[in-house]
């Protein structure tokens, strides 16, 4: 196999990761409507808090190997803690506030613009021509679900907006730790070891949430079941492929790729919810569907001729 080939084949396991990662987020709102007397921060908390403790746990002997990386960087763990500590208290209240659909969907349409700047402006890298144009039509796409939703949304106006506001937050979270984690990785930090080292932290942040409002979670055990759905599945194992995935692409990659959550999400709450999504609502998924072939199209690499 040529070097060439061993990129692309590395890239495409990267982008398998990611997009399976997206389709196991894509549950997560569904999945919180069969609790609704558990409230969004303690299933953000819950989620997250219980993954990224387990990610630490597992991660044990690369956190102890590569501590001295690690507390030389300390400006990159803990920002990256602080967004993980974020993330999953705004992505779940504004799929409280405004609907499963609109939530992710604004989540998820922020990080690749808010990844991309980062990017631009941190590691001083340009914007490719064709993440660019993946990123538009994928964040169009995004915007039309939003829009296709705002009509049907059961929440009042204001709810509405607060959870667009909240999905916005959450977006530019994600795409922070995503950037940290991958900062680490090209720093020369193990995969395990950056992830536990940020998701632990994280976790560890959000278990005085926890505590403070998780108790709805042992009062049943569906409630506890879903609990540990969203701790087990899509945050634990979703985020091990995620970090496997920031060793292959790059982080405005990444949360490209994940703009597939939003259509996932959108499937889920009408076929399971009963959240309506009509025509607009298809062609915003559309458009997220072409935004991941252009991401995820390989590059051409040009023969040179020899004499």
């Amino acid at each position: 196999m040529s070097p060439q080939q061993t990129v692309h084949r590395g890239r495409a396991l990267g982008v398998i990761a990611v997009l399976t990662t997206a389709v196991l987020w894509g549950t997560t709102g569904t999945a919180a409507t069969f609790a609704p007397e558990v409230g969004p921060l303690a299933i953000g908390a819950a989620a997250l808090g219980i993954g990224g403790v387990l990610q630490a746990g597992i991660a044990i002997p690369a956190l102890r190997s590569s501590a001295r990386e690690l507390r030389s960087r300390p400006g990159l763990v803990w920002a990256g803690a602080l967004a993980v500590f974020v993330y999953p208290l705004a992505f779940y209240s504004s799929m409280h506030l405004a609907g499963v659909a609109i939530g992710t969907a604004v989540s998820l349409a922020t990080a690749p613009l808010a990844a991309g700047a980062l990017e631009r402006i941190l590691d001083d890298r340009p914007l490719a021509p064709r993440w660019l144009l993946a990123a538009t039509i994928g964040i169009i796409g995004g915007a039309t679900l939003t829009a296709a939703k705002l009509g049907d949304s059961g929440s009042g106006a204001s709810d509405t907006v607060l959870g667009i506001v909240c999905g916005l937050g959450a977006g530019i979270a994600y795409a922070a730790y995503s950037w940290c984690v991958h900062r680490l990785l090209h720093d020369g930090v193990g995969r395990a070891a950056s992830m536990g080292a940020i998701f632990g932290l994280g976790g560890l942040l959000l278990v005085p949430i926890l505590i403070a409002t998780g108790a709805p979670l042992l009062t049943s055990w569906n409630n506890f079941a879903v609990g540990a759905y969203m701790a087990i599945v899509p945050m634990f194992i979703g985020y091990l492929l995620f970090g496997y995935g920031l060793t292959r692409v790059s982080p405005r990659t990444a949360t490209t790729l994940t703009l597939s959550e939003p259509a996932v999400a959108a499937v889920l709450a009408t076929l399971v919810v009963g959240e309506r999504l009509g025509a607009l609502g298809w062609a915003g998924m559309t458009c997220v569907g072409v935004a991941l072939v252009v991401v995820t199209a390989p590059v051409r690499v040009p023969r040179t001729l020899t004499s």
